[in-house]
């Protein structure tokens, strides 16, 4: 159980990962262990992880700086993913699904029952 603590990261799609501490800690190793040729991927990822703590009303403060990365306005979009959470800037994410939704559909998800 992550008791309060979340670590927020960038996104290679131009979001912020929101990790339960102990997802993090899982993450965070995985992507250590990366070799050299993804270093520029590692300091991404690991170079801009914030630990921050949910406070007494459920609210999480997010840095300027991985705010203005992400693009966050007031609106903002909080999508689960499993493992971790993304927080998306509303208007950014209502584009990226759309230009999904027009892309061709991946082999993958077509093989895929629903």
């Amino acid at each position: 159980m992550a008791q309060g603590q979340l670590t927020v990261t960038k996104h290679p799609e131009g979001c912020l990962m929101v990790f339960p501490r102990p997802t993090w800690e899982s993450f965070r190793e995985r992507v250590a262990a990366l070799p050299m040729s993804a270093s520029g991927w590692k300091r991404v990822f690991l170079g801009n992880a914030m630990d921050v703590e949910i406070d007494n009303a459920s609210r999480v403060l997010i840095s300027p700086e991985l705010r203005a990365s992400a693009g966050l306005s007031k609106d903002v979009m909080l999508l689960g993913m499993g493992s971790y959470l993304e927080l998306w800037d509303a208007a950014t994410y209502a584009a990226h699904e759309a230009k999904v939704m027009e892309s061709e559909v991946p082999d993958a998800i077509k093989d895929m029952s629903f």
